[in-house]
């Protein structure tokens, strides 16, 4: 049997009430990043990149369009819920292709949460699966992205097992997604997520059609693994088939930065605390500092070790800045990496002496656990020290739904929803009354 038919099988399996409620918490997350996301000038932008010309602006009649114009929203605060041992963040793929595929065949709320269960429970496992080298040239969220939305379509579109196989398999064959994003100043990165949506609609209704996909496109001498992993995990796609679903394991994002910044800003935050606990200061004395040491797993360095950022972009993905607004400020918002944060007298100096370190023993806990140590080192020769193992959001200190949803609720209201229709759409969503999704385009302004 090929990897992609036992995919297709484990993806049928039923799902609970509470199995769904979880996929709605996620809808809900979601829904608050993507406002928040949708009036920013690189939203429209995209707008403008993602409409035909002489075509309407994304809007129903223009379901590509928005479908592309929606999946690269969730992504854009880097407030995406994420999955560590995949490296992916499934809601900003698989949440939009789900709801633009309901629109066109009258789903019910229970059935777009459990193609969004689906959906994620595709993505993840095989971001499970392509092993560690994957991810040091490809971005994981994009190339398995593909059969994440394939499979919550194909799940909609009420396929059967062979043909979600073929909606995967011709999916997975247009995955695609360098991490030279990352390392040029671009703003490609939400365009991976909306590809990956659309693709993996687009295999569903080709699936649908008829049309097959490549059976071994994982395994196969020219497939997926051969072509794009060095130290490919085939079986992490069939272990534990009937386990609880991935959503569960899947965390919700409190700060917007990269979440490889997070564990660095839990400790640094709790050191603070802890500081002004000990110390009687309500601010601590930043102007004590002499130096500022990070410990934490190779990727976070690879990923963020950024002295000096000059964009909204670069701050979400510096170490150095998280600490420096962290230490400085307490708790980070959304607004603590935009440029006038970046260039904040008090960060920049913090971020002048801060210095990051690969850690070994972070390194060979990491994917399975984000951890990370903060030292910071005063002029009097004392020193403070707090690590953590597990970033805030993981399922070892998870967010309470309550948690989420007030996040959510901030999010929304500061893309300009009034509260109380932002809370009456929330709790919508958690009523699993998720069946309107251009209501996320017309209260954000267009």
């Amino acid at each position: 049997m090929s990897l992609v038919l036992e995919l297709a099988r484990i993806c049928a399996r039923p799902a609970t009430p509470a199995d769904l409620a979880r996929a709605a918490l996620h809808v809900a997350a979601w829904t608050g990043a993507a406002a928040l996301a949708a009036n920013t000038p690189l939203a429209a932008r995209l707008r403008r990149g993602y409409t035909a010309p002489g075509a309407a602006a994304p809007g129903p009649e223009n379901g590509w369009s928005r479908l592309l114009h929606d999946a690269s929203l969730g992504c854009m605060h880097e407030l995406d819920d994420f999955h560590r041992g995949a490296l992916v963040h499934p809601g900003p793929i698989v949440i939009p292709a789900a709801l633009h595929t309901a629109e066109h065949v009258g789903a019910s709320g229970a059935d777009i949460l459990l193609a969004i269960l689906r959906g994620y429970e595709a993505m993840i496992r095989i971001g499970e699966s392509v092993g560690a080298g994957h991810y040091e040239h490809w971005h994981n969220t994009s190339t398995c992205g593909t059969a994440g939305a394939a499979a919550a379509a194909a799940s909609l579109l009420e396929l059967d097992t062979a043909q979600t196989a073929d909606a995967l398999a011709l999916a997975l064959t247009q995955s695609s997604g360098l991490w030279q994003v990352r390392l040029d100043p671009c703003d490609a990165k939400p365009w991976h997520a909306a590809r990956a949506a659309q693709t993996g609609v687009q295999a569903a209704l080709l699936a649908c059609a008829g049309i097959r996909g490549p059976a071994h496109v994982l395994e196969g001498e020219k497939g997926f693994y051969a072509a794009m992993c060095s130290d490919p995990l085939p079986d992490r796609i069939r272990a534990r088939a009937d386990g609880p679903w991935k959503i569960h394991q899947t965390t919700f994002k409190p700060w917007a930065s990269c979440r490889h910044t997070h564990p660095v800003i839990d400790a640094a935050l709790t050191l603070r605390e802890g500081w002004q606990a000990q110390d009687g200061w309500r601010q601590p004395p930043l102007d004590d500092i002499l130096a500022i040491r990070l410990e934490t797993y190779a990727d976070a360095i690879a990923f963020c070790d950024r002295a000096d950022p000059a964009t909204d972009l670069e701050a979400r993905f510096s170490l150095h800045h998280a600490v420096a607004v962290t230490l400085s400020k307490g708790a980070p918002s959304v607004d603590d990496f935009c440029s006038g944060t970046v260039t904040n007298p008090a960060c920049l100096r913090l971020r002048a002496l801060t210095r990051a370190h690969p850690s070994n023993a972070y390194s060979a806990r990491y994917p399975s656990h984000f951890g990370a140590e903060v030292t910071v080192m005063l002029k009097n020769g004392r020193t403070l020290r707090h690590a953590v193992q597990d970033a805030l959001g993981d399922p070892e200190r998870p967010l309470t739904p309550s948690q989420v949803l007030e996040l959510a609720l901030r999010l929304m209201t500061a893309a300009g929803w009034e509260p109380g229709e932002a809370s009456q759409r929330l709790a919508e969503i958690m009523a699993l009354d998720v069946q309107k999704p251009a209501l996320l385009l017309r209260n954000a302004g267009f």
